[in-house]
């Protein structure tokens, strides 16, 4: 139960009261219904607010009843703005005895990584190069003019079209991962203006929904690899991963599809137009938001005509370039994350619960580029709003923090991160 509180004013007045909360009593509100969360050491029930977050209901119910400290200032670039919204939540702070962290989670660590994030901060490490981000963009436009001149030029060959895919393979694939800039507000100081610029990139250039990815990612983001918590890892029917669910679809006798053999149609995606794996979930997912969404909906046909329309008499080319594209996604997206830790939740500090689900690819400027710097997932994870150009710079900062606490801190080379994926 919570304790009251007076502060008297400099009229002499008494103020609002202040109650106090346990982490007992804080750690039961984390039902659909019901949802607090703790921001350095202040108490908000965000219940009725949850549906109304720009970022989604999900990723902020992840968080309910615990310390969303790091969580909060990984995800929004201007703090001093967001409180605004959370005043009206405050319900109390947590009692004068109670320790800043939940759940006997190492408090010098978690002091240690938010020292380390604000060193980022002073080194400048959150602020984009706009250079960088106009040439990647450009590169991308240039792909895809390129395709459109070819086709001007040479018409819809076999051999035109068979270099058009790789072209294109190409241009969607760093649009790709340039929309994933935009959509972690990484590039802009403002967050209106990665919005609009995320909806270009990944509407017009990739005929996606950008509510859709926001909703979906920053769970990811949130609680990488734990199941009914990061969508990523909830493949349930199609693939089992990690090292309870095969125990408990064993235990319970849910076959839905081979498993023991998942190693190998996971292959499948060679010889069908649509893969099976990652790619399809996402598609699914896709058409059922832009359904809901009338504008999606005519931005998907719209992209869809506009590739279209570069193979009105080769229609293999937009499926070769789907099916290129998503072998691209998937083993880029998932080299980091399904070799790593999946389970349940287990309410680990923030430094840990990203480093367990999250390894690093050996630096190149051939890795960096055709993973869009994902190769630098541990820090990415940890600081998502970072642009992507600094990585290397924090890098150095979050190894020596990791060997002081002895967190396992994985990077591997980039053939070795594929095999282990089939591993």
């Amino acid at each position: 139960m919570g304790k009251g509180g007076e502060k008297g004013g400099e009229s002499g007045e008494p103020e609002a009261k202040i109650r106090f909360y346990t982490w007992e009593e804080i750690q039961k509100h984390n039902l659909r219904t019901d949802k607090w969360l703790v921001i350095e050491r202040k108490v908000y029930n965000v219940t009725q607010w949850a549906d109304r977050h720009p970022g989604g209901s999900r990723v902020i119910s992840h968080c309910a009843g615990e310390d969303a400290t790091d969580a909060f200032q990984a995800f929004h670039i201007n703090p001093t703005l967001v409180q605004k919204f959370l005043k009206p939540l405050l319900i109390g702070e947590l009692a004068p005895g109670e320790p800043s962290q939940d759940r006997d989670k190492n408090s010098q660590l978690v002091e240690d990584f938010r020292t380390l994030r604000k060193t980022a901060e002073d080194m400048n490490l959150f602020r984009a190069n706009p250079l960088f981000f106009s040439l990647y963009l450009g590169h991308i436009i240039a792909m895809e003019v390129l395709a459109w001149l070819m086709v001007l030029y040479f018409g819809t060959g076999w051999i035109t079209t068979l270099i058009l895919s790789c072209i294109l393979t190409t241009s969607q694939a760093q649009a790709g991962w340039l929309q994933h800039d935009f959509g972690h507000l990484s590039v802009f100081k403002k967050s209106s203006w990665n919005h609009i610029v995320h909806k270009f990139v990944i509407g017009h250039l990739k005929g996606a929904s950008a509510n859709w990815w926001n909703h979906r990612h920053f769970q990811h983001h949130a609680k990488p690899n734990i199941f009914s918590k990061d969508p990523d890892v909830n493949m349930l029917h199609i693939f089992v991963l990690g090292d309870t669910q095969p125990v408990e679809y064993g235990k319970k006798k849910l076959k839905y599809l081979p498993y023991n053999h998942q190693h190998e149609y996971f292959f499948l995606s060679e010889y069908l137009p649509c893969t099976l794996h990652f790619p399809l979930n996402a598609n699914l997912l896709l058409e059922k938001s832009s359904l809901k969404s009338r504008t999606g909906m005519l931005r998907d046909n719209y992209v869809d005509n506009m590739h279209l329309s570069l193979s009105v008499e080769k229609p293999l080319l937009v499926k070769r370039r789907k099916f290129l594209e998503s072998h691209w996604f998937v083993w880029v997206t998932q080299m980091n994350h399904i070799p790593m830790e999946i389970d349940r939740e287990k309410h680990r500090d923030w430094l840990s619960s990203q480093v367990a689900a999250t390894c690093n690819i050996e630096q190149s400027f051939f890795n960096d580029w055709f993973t869009g710097h994902l190769n630098f997932q541990i820090e990415h994870h940890l600081f998502p709003t970072m642009p992507r150009h600094n990585f290397w710079k924090v890098k150095p900062l979050v190894k020596s923090l990791c060997a002081k606490y002895g967190v396992h801190y994985e990077e591997k080379p980039l053939g070795k991160a594929f095999v282990d994926i089939v591993g």
